[in-house]
């Protein structure tokens, strides 16, 4: 009895880790891509230290994609292929965004000045081509893959929303991260984001319902909306709360760190409005979990590797944001 019990739960175990992979992807190269995104503002001087704020994690943040995706193929491959075989077009523009962004990120260190710029342009575009794609994917796997014109409509305004997400989220990286001139600018930077963020969040959680049957009869039913009620209030409190702070001068100094923990904050709650929204379904209203996964032995194994390679991912996550804590000195290279 124990037994199958246990085997009944390791699809549950591999869905949780999946969206904990994610969640954890979205708000660490999230930053880094909001980052990207705001190289064009800066001056040359400035984009050297933006680059150097993000240079020891951006491509160890990228790990964590590659574990979700990982889990999604190995441990629910019936979703994987559906997934992916409605996802094939933005799937593969992230993947240029993202190596570009890594070429262009390598390449503008040894370039000269005349072909800097250059560079700095294309990790600008990889990194908003990404966030695009990201920000559609998310839209059309939400809505269940759902056919008809209000479903694109749905995921386009997400792929317009979660880059402004990620530019706030890199804004308030760099006020954590910098100081002086560049620091100003970065509080200038989610000053602006935080608008349009805030205003894409509200439109895509009225659309959410609109767009998904099973998402409305799980929001809007008595007594769980009294409970669900305390994401979106936190959420909103949250968010008010770093747009007070944008608006006070001790964000430049003791509580510079604050906007950007209220906003991973912001980013939890929406994976746990996720989760409870899709919750046993892998693919929303078409695959649940048991149906998708592996067979149980094959679970198993799975489960042993995971339990060696995720404590060491986690680990190296760890040691290297301890080490390269605290503010970003002056880019330089050997």
């Amino acid at each position: 009895m124990n037994a199958m019990s246990f085997d009944a739960a390791l699809p549950v175990i591999f869905m949780a880790l999946m969206g904990v992979s994610m969640l954890v992807y979205v708000v660490s190269d999230g930053y880094d891509l909001g980052v990207g995104m705001l190289m064009h503002r800066a001056t040359d001087a400035e984009k050297d230290v933006m680059v150097a704020s993000i240079g020891p994690f951006w491509d160890a943040n990228e790990t964590w994609l590659v574990l979700g995706v990982g889990i999604l193929l190995i441990a629910f491959p019936r979703a994987h292929g559906l997934v992916l075989g409605e996802l094939y077009l933005p799937v593969a523009l992230m993947l240029v965004g993202l190596t570009l962004r890594g070429v262009a990120f390598d390449f503008r260190v040894k370039a000269r000045d005349s072909h800097k710029r250059t560079w700095d342009r294309l990790f600008f575009a990889g990194s908003t081509l990404a966030s695009v794609a990201q920000g559609w994917m998310l839209g059309r796997y939400v809505s269940g893959f759902g056919t008809g014109w209000n479903y694109p409509v749905f995921a386009a305004a997400i792929a317009v929303a979660l880059p402004m997400a990620y530019v706030l989220m890199g804004a308030s990286w760099l006020i954590m991260k910098t100081e002086g001139a560049l620091q100003e600018r970065a509080v200038q930077w989610a000053r602006t984001a935080w608008g349009p963020m805030v205003g894409g969040m509200l439109l895509i959680s009225m659309a959410t319902p609109w767009v998904s049957p099973e998402v409305r009869e799980r929001w809007f039913a008595l007594p769980e909306i009294l409970a669900l009620a305390a994401i979106p209030l936190m959420t909103a409190a949250a968010l008010l709360a770093v747009r007070g702070l944008l608006n006070t001068r001790i964000v430049r100094g003791p509580v510079c760190w604050l906007p950007f923990v209220l906003l991973i904050m912001v980013f939890v709650l929406g994976f746990l409005g996720l989760a409870y929204s899709i919750f046993p379904y892998v693919v929303l209203g078409q695959l649940t979990i048991w149906q998708a996964a592996s067979s149980a032995p094959a679970l198993r194994v799975i489960l042993a590797g995971a339990c060696i390679s995720v404590p060491a991912i986690v680990g190296y996550t760890v040691f290297s944001y301890r080490v390269f804590r605290g503010k970003t000195g002056e880019l330089r290279y050997a």
